[in-house]
């Protein structure tokens, strides 16, 4: 499978059956009003937050986040997620104004009138060392959003750093831009909604041109030849495009009637 010379192909074409299921998916028609636009944004707010969880859970594997400090084991792969990292958790947003993606998306879920309540719940427990699963459920989040951060934590905490790295490229910095290529001509519907489409164009902006490249070379720099290291990748890969459309699922089974 990966004597092509391009191994990166070679996976993407491997889970291109999810991946185009996924971009196919009935939700980014189904957020034509005001009301799913909201019902929406609650609940891929998470998706936002646990994202920084992928990225940090990279860059304590291949950076020294600790004193004393000792010299990461590649300087590439510390170079390539420290700049992602960077652009992600304290990006410029206008001239002298930084903060993280997260921060950019409540924003976008109050202009539109979305409902910050869980997410600030969830995030003040998880701040003070609540365990995720406690957050969730103090949180209220529904079951797919609980499904899909109990994944994305699970592939953070346990799995290989290969699996990590291919579930950040392929489940995120590769499909963002696609997705939200999708989903932006129903936002532009909505007059309200000028931080969300700002968001959207951004990470469109961003992802394709800057973190999508950083992340795919970071692949393979971890990589590199080894076969059984592509194969776990795919495997990371495809499970989590598989969990963003059950959570897709989840949304549009809760969308209001």
């Amino acid at each position: 499978m990966f004597a092509d010379s391009d191994p990166h192909r070679a996976l993407l074409e491997a889970v291109s059956p999810e991946r185009e299921r996924l971009l196919m998916h009935p939700l980014y028609a189904a957020v034509s009003d005001a009301r799913a636009l909201r019902t929406f944004m609650q609940a891929h707010v998470f998706a936002v937050w646990d994202f920084m969880s992928l990225l940090k859970a990279l860059q304590q594997r291949l950076t020294c986040v600790r004193a004393p400090w000792v010299p990461p084991r590649s300087r590439t792969a510390a170079r390539l997620v420290n700049e992602i990292v960077l652009g992600e958790e304290s990006d410029e947003v206008a001239p002298g104004v930084t903060m993280s993606h997260l921060e950019l998306y409540l924003e976008a879920m109050e202009e539109t009138g979305a409902d910050t309540a869980s997410i600030d719940r969830f995030v003040a427990a998880v701040r003070e060392d609540v365990d995720v699963r406690r957050a969730l459920e103090l949180a209220e989040a529904p079951a797919h959003v609980r499904a899909f951060v109990s994944h994305t934590l699970a592939t953070a905490a346990r799995a290989d750093v290969e699996s990590i790295a291919a579930s950040f490229f392929v489940g995120r910095e590769d499909l963002v831009p696609a997705m939200f290529r999708r989903l932006l001509p129903e936002v532009e519907r909505h007059r309200d909604a000028v931080s969300l489409r700002r968001y959207l164009a951004r990470h469109i902006e961003v992802d394709e041109d800057q973190h999508g490249p950083l992340a795919r070379r970071l692949l393979g720099e971890l990589c590199g030849t080894d076969e059984k290291r592509w194969r776990a990748a795919t495997e990371a890969a495809r499970a989590a495009i598989v969990e963003r459309l059950a959570l897709w699922d989840g949304i549009v089974a809760s969308l209001p009637s």
